[in-house]
């Protein structure tokens, strides 16, 4: 009976260090087996992507919403950044799986790469200097210098209105479109809404202004190379975050306010 007594607890022991190395095993496995997904994004699209600079990171609107997305569908991200150029050709060639860049959905590239759902509902804007009082639609761009993005949708649509009556010029980056405003080269740029906005309130403050509608009623969706498994739990994913209010947050915490309701 004493020796009974004696291995007894050996015993026990040895059995609760099995459970627990099951378990770990059973939980790296876990871990193991979450797929890892390429992901690509645009360096400076602000704010919805950009560099925090103290810790190196992505930061903004779509990283918190791509990151949130990739927890609830189950893979993990494998970043990399390109300018927007880029992006798309590298989906539909399969050496990114999925980008998010505030890249709007068109006829055109659902052709070539799948989109998810709809997640932010945006436009496009004129940003002039402080000091100019002329402009005040698109059509007084006519015989005008234009700033905008190489192959955005603002660019097609100063084409389309345009055409060679105004001066159009992409630039590579945002950063280089609204120095080429500040710095005179052009009488405007005309992009996305929400990054004409962000800079004129930010870096552009007291020395820009936005003028004119919003043109071009957009809605920005993930983007995938075509036939992705991706879609669809991604989709659900966008969905249960509307639902419960997560999408909600993240847009608050970006933009000052929350999404209107449509």
């Amino acid at each position: 009976m004493k020796r009974s007594a004696c291995v007894a607890p050996f015993l026990k022991q040895s059995a609760l260090a099995a459970a627990l190395a099951l378990g770990l095993g059973a939980a790296g496995s876990a871990l193991a087996d979450t797929p890892r997904v390429n992901v690509v994004t645009d360096p400076s699209f602000v704010p919805f992507e950009m560099m925090d600079p103290e810790t190196g990171e992505m930061i903004g609107f779509d990283m918190d919403i791509i990151n949130e997305v990739a927890e609830r569908a189950g893979f993990e991200i494998n970043l990399t950044t390109m300018e927007f150029a880029g992006i798309i050709p590298a989906v539909q060639t399969g050496s990114q799986e999925i980008a998010i860049a505030g890249i709007t959905i068109t006829e055109e590239r659902a052709q070539i790469v799948d989109f998810s759902d709809p997640y932010y509902d945006s436009g496009l804007q004129i940003i002039v200097r402080a000091d100019n009082d002329s402009v005040e639609s698109i059509e007084d761009l006519e015989g005008m210098s234009i700033a905008t993005r190489i192959g955005s949708t603002s660019y097609d649509f100063l084409q389309a209105q345009l055409g060679d009556r105004a001066d159009i010029t992409p630039y590579p980056g945002n950063s280089d479109m609204y120095m080429a405003l500040l710095g005179r080269n052009v009488d405007a740029a005309f992009y996305d809404a929400p990054n004409v906005a962000y800079f004129s309130q930010t870096r552009g403050e007291g020395r820009t202004k936005v003028v004119g509608p919003l043109y071009e009623g957009q809605q920005y969706g993930i983007v995938f190379h075509k036939g992705s498994q991706w879609v669809e739990p991604v989709n659900e994913a966008l969905a249960e975050m509307r639902e419960d209010g997560t999408y909600a947050e993240i847009y608050k915490k970006w933009f000052g306010e929350a999404p209107s309701e449509e």
